[in-house]
């Protein structure tokens, strides 16, 4: 059961003629929801406010404007069935985008068939109309890709995250703007793609306009059919950069409690030179132990207590001047 099948598709009826009850009712026996206006310029029922799908207009000359007028602007692409009797001119005001006429004698059958199709038209161009308007503003860069290896479309993303415009992208082959250390992978993983696997988080870097990389990461899906790939990619690059910013902190941690746990170790020390033996029973001077097992490097100066009782001996007492 469709959506259809539980909200019928709202009408709004506009005739003047004594026939429009009939037609009202002809037209809610099809199953759809009609609202019935006897006259152009009488004003919009509120079951109608925001969600006509057609206008029918039947023998009421000059009421496709007032009508109009009464739906507001917000409806200017809402199609127009005008029903004309077999005496009856086109109107001479042009008609908008979708609108249709259906002249006298006509059968039940045809009308019904025409206000079905009008109706299915004007809900494949709403919805062309609303994806091209969700691709071009996404943030995501969308894109198709041929299977020959060119982009088919790339969506405004694209252009405000490499730098290259749409047309500069589809003229080469895609893999000329990935990094050449990620395009065997890439290539792999485009290979899989196209015989019918996904690719979901996979992960390269694309090359922009200024000679710099941005990583991106890739989720897509292959229409076999069409020999196309649709896919969808994400700036990551801040992401990486502070993921791999993580990776050399966590690496400079790990070091550093290797060297406190080495230290933390019972070092075998001489009681007279104070050396330090070491696991191939080699005695060494603590700065040299403590250099080679920690990243710690040694200056050397005097203490004050040393100065005291080592150095100042050596030069003997001050005379006086």
């Amino acid at each position: 059961m469709s959506f259809q099948d539980i909200v019928p598709d709202r009408i709004l009826l506009v005739s003047a003629t004594d026939g429009a009850a009939e037609l009202a009712r002809f037209l809610r026996a099809c199953g759809y929801d009609v609202a019935a206006v006897s006259r152009p310029g009488e004003g919009v029922p509120p079951s109608v406010e925001g969600c006509a799908e057609l206008v029918v207009i039947s023998g009421a000359p000059g009421a496709e404007p007032a009508a109009r007028r009464d739906l507001g602007a917000g409806y200017d692409d809402i199609p127009v069935l005008r029903l004309l009797n077999e005496a009856e001119s086109e109107p001479g005001e042009p008609a908008p985008d979708r609108s249709a006429s259906l002249r006298a004698p006509y059968t039940q059958r045809e009308l019904r068939t025409t206000i079905d199709l009008m109706i299915c038209r004007n809900r494949v161009a709403r919805t062309v109309h609303e994806l091209d308007g969700f691709f071009s503003v996404s943030i995501d860069m969308f894109c198709f890709l041929d299977y020959n290896g060119y982009f088919r479309r790339l969506n405004p993303a694209w252009e405000r995250t490499l730098g290259f415009t749409p047309a500069e992208m589809m003229a080469k082959p895609f893999i000329e703007f990935v990094h050449p250390d990620d395009r065997e992978r890439t290539l792999v993983q485009n290979r899989d793609v196209r015989g019918g696997g996904q690719a979901r988080g996979f992960s390269n870097r694309y090359l922009c306009k200024d000679g710099t990389y941005r990583w991106l990461l890739w989720n897509s899906a292959p229409a076999v059919e069409e020999r196309t790939i649709y896919a969808v990619a994400r700036d990551i690059t801040a992401r990486k950069l502070a993921d791999d910013e993580r990776e050399r902190l966590v690496g400079e941690l790990q070091s550093s409690l290797t060297e406190v746990r080495s230290l933390r170790e019972i070092l075998p020390i001489c009681s007279y030179c104070r050396k330090i033996r070491d696991d191939d029973d080699y005695w060494e001077s603590v700065e040299s132990y403590i250099s080679r097992h920690t990243r710690s490097r040694f200056s050397h100066g005097i203490c004050p207590s040393c100065m005291a009782t080592q150095v100042e001996p050596m030069f003997g007492p001050e005379e006086p001047v």
